[in-house]
């Protein structure tokens, strides 16, 4: 098999065990014996999708600002509307959209807000979670069409991740905390066909009960590619991201954005962050070889990371 790429108030976190858009593809299925019994253990990548494989944050702003537009959404007067700054927070400090609206309203307004038709505000927990799955669905419909519009890779993803699938000894994977719905039109878009259909694992936020910073979802990626977490690294753009992997004993590279520039990865463990992975000429070997060469706890990016 390859490289895997796995793409979050862990205490607001509320999800489901389903099916992942992403299988095993055959094309390992004939190395399993061989691979077995190589004297060589298998490493992962693991990427996230929002940030990493593409720079969707504020798409997701624009159209959860769409979305609550849509639904005449006041808190008093006041209608709304997500600035690029609060985003900003959000985005560092809750993984999942649905968290995201529930911690707004729980936590920043402190009441849910009146919405559609001058219909009043939630009043009990069923019309809250009935409220915000409305409106999550509706948000996810605005998205898909920004990123038919929109979506491009970041530089030096693609490259990378076809690099680590032409490595016999490289599972790859993506792990994210977005819908099936959502990534699913980021990655046919920016991926395409036969580059998912290589992927050795594919979990979303429906695949798992807790969002990241929880580090389930790295958990079940390295339990599903039968890898030690200490030699899988992890691709991610945010706080959220990298507490997720550090937590499941992974390496993680930070690629930032222009929203998570100013965040101290390095104090929360991050092991090597750059800018773009294209621009900073991050390769796979400057990732693997130190690994291979001096243990999972070797130096990675060196020359490279800011």
């Amino acid at each position: 098999m390859k490289l895997a790429v796995v793409v979050a108030f862990a205490a607001l976190a509320e999800g489901f065990v389903a099916t992942s858009i992403c299988h095993h593809h055959p094309r390992h299925a004939a190395r399993d014996p061989a691979l077995s019994a190589s004297t060589e253990s298998p490493y992962a990548l693991l990427f996230d999708c929002d940030g990493v494989i593409i720079e969707t944050e504020e798409l997701h702003r624009l159209a959860y600002n769409a979305a609550f537009k849509e639904f005449n959404l006041k808190i008093g007067d006041e209608p709304v509307e997500w600035s690029v700054a609060y985003y900003d927070v959000l985005q560092n400090t809750v993984g999942g959209g649905k968290n995201k609206m529930f911690f707004h309203f729980r936590n920043t307004t402190g009441s849910f807000p009146s919405s559609e038709d001058g219909r009043p505000a939630p009043t009990t927990p069923e019309e809250e979670q009935d409220l915000i799955d409305r409106l999550q669905a509706r948000k996810t419909d605005l998205y898909k069409d920004l990123i038919a519009e929109k979506a491009q890779a970041r530089p030096g993803v693609l490259e990378l991740m076809d690099q680590a699938l032409a490595d016999e000894n490289i599972r790859v994977g993506v792990c994210s905390a977005s819908t099936k719905a959502a990534v699913t039109k980021v990655l046919d878009v920016t991926l395409g066909a036969e580059r998912r259909q290589k992927l050795d694992v594919c979990i979303l936020g429906d695949d798992v009960s807790k969002l990241k910073p929880d580090p389930l979802i790295y958990v079940t990626a390295a339990e599903r590619l039968n890898v030690d977490p200490a030699r899988c690294v992890v691709i991610e753009d945010s706080i959220v991201g990298l507490k997720a992997a550090k937590g499941a004993g992974m390496r993680c590279i930070i690629t930032y954005t222009t929203s998570t520039e100013n965040e101290d990865f390095y104090a929360l463990g991050c092991d090597g962050k750059v800018p773009e992975l294209g621009s900073a000429g991050v390769t796979l070997e400057m990732i693997f070889e130190p690994m291979k060469r001096d243990g999972p706890d070797a130096e990675i990016l060196v020359g490279v990371k800011d």
